[in-house]
């Protein structure tokens, strides 16, 4: 079958070209966004020679082709006649389409928090490179620094670079915030930086500043304001900058072009640091408060539950795209200390990866059968989509295998209170956001982990499915 002919079936198997709003490709797949999944006959368009799988996420029907996937597409576009368009106005039309309001405000999460994560990665690796040179007993009895004087400085200058994405973490989601509005990036940076001012008290001495009483105030009109930073604050940003590029639009809309430079940034900049200061951040922060302290109760007096009821419930989230909704949470747990949940993550990569390649051993069908063992490797680099939908959900029990043994093995994680300093990074390579103390058992639950997935999935496979 040549690649015309592919894509015709192609469009007539998802509907019609009648039933696409719209079309993208990534790397291995063709994204769609349809009117109505319904019409999709997808029995027959995974019998496709070039077909791999289909799958939904985040309001897209992901047909996974592989490396032909340009090819297959340039076909497709020619036979529906649609234009071409980037992966963000492909995400923009699924958003007006098929989510509703809960979907939407978790993929906004998802579309702020995603790009400023290689800034959190990185603090999270330079700080475990700054614990290896200046704790002690881990190559020596000593730490490095001590044992080597001469590194010192540059230990010092590396914990200064893992410090300034939580120092600055303000700027950073003010600035993805107000881009993700419509707003002027720039004016973002501007704002975050407002937070973390050096004549405001820093958010890190708060404590001690309530218990002696020393808290700062500016008196305006009578009211009294609290001069305290936002470091490491994230729903205080994030709002601040929603209302920032909903005000900048506001005012330009209304305001002189001649006179915009003028006024439009000054006044968005003044209205929402005041705003924010009075309003905003005393509210999300007690807000965040809340969340966080709800964690970390949670994950230090019923840990094994905790940890449990998250291993568990990661697949499904991920595969309603929901886990989005997370991201604030991991990087606020980060900012106080450590995230709890990350690790548990690693897990559910793992176990996910190791059920699709124990598939890869039961399956006779030759195409789906090579999906088990790519998109199981795939998982071990933390991708985990390809596996879950690809394979796992295809024949349920390894999904429902995978849950269980991320649970158990969250559990005991939670249990002995391992903890994250970065996300982003998972799978094998998972143990990098891990600090060192918690390497062994970190590693242990790593195996156990592709171990319990992979013999459980494989062992009741070979009664459940016919080989």
């Amino acid at each position: 079958m040549n690649y015309q002919e592919e894509a015709k079936l192609i469009v007539q198997y998802v509907g019609g070209k009648e039933n696409i709003a719209a079309l993208t490709h990534c790397v291995t797949r063709l994204r769609f966004v349809l009117y109505d999944e319904k019409k999709v006959s997808k029995d027959l368009l995974e019998e496709l020679e070039d077909v791999k799988s289909t799958f939904v996420a985040n309001g897209q029907f992901q047909v996974v082709i592989g490396p032909k996937v340009e090819t297959i597409y340039n076909e497709v576009i020619k036979e529906t006649d649609l234009a071409s368009m980037t992966k963000e106005e492909v995400k923009e039309t699924a958003t007006e389409v098929n989510l509703n309001p809960l979907q939407r405000v978790v993929k906004i999460l998802g579309d702020v928090f995603v790009p400023i994560l290689p800034a959190i990665v990185t603090a999270g690796l330079l700080m475990g490179i700054g614990n290896l040179l200046t704790n002690p007993g881990i190559f020596f009895e000593q730490s490095l620094i001590e044992v080597y004087p001469q590194i010192a400085d540059l230990a010092d200058m590396i914990g200064l670079i893992a410090n300034t994405s939580f120092q600055f973490l303000p700027a950073l989601i003010t600035w993805s915030t107000v881009k993700y509005f419509k707003g002027n990036p720039l004016l973002g940076i501007v704002l975050g930086l407002v937070f973390v001012h050096p004549d405001l008290m820093n958010a890190w001495d708060y404590g001690q500043a309530v218990v002696s009483g020393e808290i700062p105030h500016w008196t305006i009109f009578g009211l009294s304001i609290s001069k305290m930073g936002l470091q490491a604050q994230v729903l205080p940003a994030l709002v601040s900058g929603f209302v920032l590029a909903k005000t900048e639009i506001f005012l330009k809309k209304r305001i002189p072009e001649t006179i915009q430079l003028l006024v439009v940034a000054p006044v968005a900049i003044l209205f929402t640091s005041i705003l924010t200061f009075i309003l905003i951040a005393p509210i999300t922060i007690s807000i965040g408060d809340v969340l966080v302290k709800g964690i970390v109760w949670l994950f230090q007096s019923v840990p094994f539950l905790g940890g449990l009821a998250y291993g568990v419930g990661l697949a499904p989230l991920i595969v309603t795209g929901m886990h989005h909704a997370f991201l604030p949470i991991h990087i606020q747990l980060m900012a106080n200390g450590g995230d709890y949940i990350w690790p548990i993550g690693v897990m559910n990569s793992l176990a996910q990866g190791s059920a699709a390649i124990a598939m890869y051993f039961l399956i006779k069908d030759k195409k789906l059968k090579g999906v088990g063992l790519v998109a199981g490797l795939s998982a071990y680099m933390g991708i985990t989509e390809p596996a879950m939908f690809g394979v796992n959900l295809k024949y349920k029990f390894p999904f429902v295998i995978s849950m269980i043994t991320s649970g158990v093995i969250g559990g005991f994680m939670a249990a002995q209170h391992i903890i994250a300093t970065s996300v982003g990074i998972s799978g094998l390579p998972g143990f990098l956001s891990i600090p060192f103390e918690f390497w062994p058992k970190f590693f242990i639950c790593m195996i156990l982990s592709c171990l319990i997935s992979f013999a459980a999935t494989y062992f009741y496979g070979r009664f459940k499915i016919e080989r």
